[in-house]
């Protein structure tokens, strides 16, 4: 039993994200009214159909890096996590109150990556974009992995890569446009550190506290 506690309950806390996505789903129309933050910039980034394979690698990417903190450090685990589910929660607040949309193009031919970028708009439907949560979860990642124990250069760099990629991704497939990924690193930065460096000081205040009542208490 506990081990079944040390490992497979904070294991399953990942579960928080999909259950957390069911709010995703209610909130993705323009019932509320959309408003467009397209600007001049994103008009001039292209449509590049390849970029969908960064773009639904975010699955693997998230997920894979999550357990990959789960069995090599822990503690970063729980905060990387808190982070992201945090800013998910914040996101969908601001979904409801200041839903966004983004134009699409349209799609033309049937060739491997036009058939992806085509299930992936019928799935999700041109709303919930500012901030951009594949942004948020992509650049979270790429912060913690800068923390993590068991670092290395070339892992550092690799999960930079391919975060920064997804990033990239979402501008490329019109999936989001540059507010939306602004919004997202910096709700991802601001969360991350909060957390990351939040927490260490209230358990320094505890155990300074803790010491103080401890002596106050011992028999003179």
């Amino acid at each position: 039993m506990s081990k079944l506690k040390m490992h497979f309950f904070p294991l399953c806390l990942m579960l928080s994200i999909p259950l957390l996505h069911s709010f995703y789903e209610l909130l993705n129309n323009g019932n509320r009214g959309a408003r467009s933050l397209i600007t001049s910039f994103d008009q001039q980034i292209p449509f590049i159909e390849a970029f969908i394979i960064p773009y639904v690698f975010w699955y693997i990417f998230i997920f894979g890096l999550l357990f990959y903190f789960f069995v090599y450090d822990r503690s970063l685990y729980y905060k990387t996590l808190l982070s992201l589910t945090t800013g998910m929660v914040i996101c969908y607040v601001i979904y409801f109150f200041f839903q966004t949309t983004v134009p699409r193009p349209p799609l033309d031919g049937n060739s491997i990556f036009t058939s992806m970028i085509r299930y992936i708009y019928s799935a999700d439907e041109p709303y919930n974009c500012f901030p951009s949560i594949h942004v948020l979860s992509s650049y979270l990642m790429v912060i913690a992995s800068r923390h993590c124990k068991t670092k290395t250069p070339v892992f550092v760099a690799s999960v930079a890569l391919i975060g920064y990629l997804i990033i990239f991704s979402t501008l490329f497939v019109k999936q989001h446009v540059i507010l939306d990924a602004f919004a997202g690193i910096l709700l991802g930065n601001i969360l991350f550190n909060l957390i990351f460096y939040f927490k260490p000081i209230l358990e320094y205040a505890s155990s300074k506290k803790y010491a103080k009542n401890k002596k106050a208490a011992e028999p003179r």
